[in-house]
């Protein structure tokens, strides 16, 4: 996940009153206790306080009421048809790396070939995609999972 929603999950984690201990959140989210402390700096950036209880049997505690945006998705109803290209993608955004893909035009009558930076893997409409930088357009475009043809993970970085 991304800090972003990795931050927000927690702060739901946090909104039930429970305490929870580093090392119970760095399992819940998969990160690091590091990475648990560093987003517990973050929201108290943005001005939501966490308490922190010292000790053996100590941890984080949230004692204010916040909002927190809903969750219009429910994960459990959304329908991967191709795990092998999910993860192929899944891979190339946590390494950085560009892909070579061939994607279908929207009528599917021509394929163009492209270069992306794979960037996050996005809902478009209920269907999988991809927020990346096409090299062909020179801008952020939008892929949709279920019109790439070809995907090649590419040896080259990107930043």
């Amino acid at each position: 996940m991304s800090k972003i929603s990795n931050v927000l999950t927690m702060l739901e984690y946090l909104s039930t009153g429970k305490k929870y201990s580093i090392n119970e959140l760095s399992q819940l989210l998969e990160v690091s206790p590091r990475m648990i402390r560093v987003y517990k700096d973050e929201i108290e950036k943005a001005g939501i306080y966490i308490d922190s209880i010292k000790g053996p049997y100590g941890g984080y505690v949230l004692n204010q009421s916040i909002k927190l945006p809903k969750r219009f998705i429910d994960t459990q109803n959304i329908n991967i048809d191709n795990k092998e290209l999910f993860n192929k993608v899944n891979k190339a955004i946590k390494e950085k790396r560009k892909c070579f893909i061939k994607y279908y035009s929207q009528d599917k009558k021509s394929i163009s070939q492209r270069i992306i930076c794979p960037y996050d893997l996005i809902l478009l409409g209920g269907t999988w995609g991809i927020a990346a930088f096409c090299e062909l357009k020179k801008e952020i475009r939008h892929f949709y999972l279920n019109r790439i043809k070809e995907i090649k993970i590419l040896e080259e970085f990107y930043n």
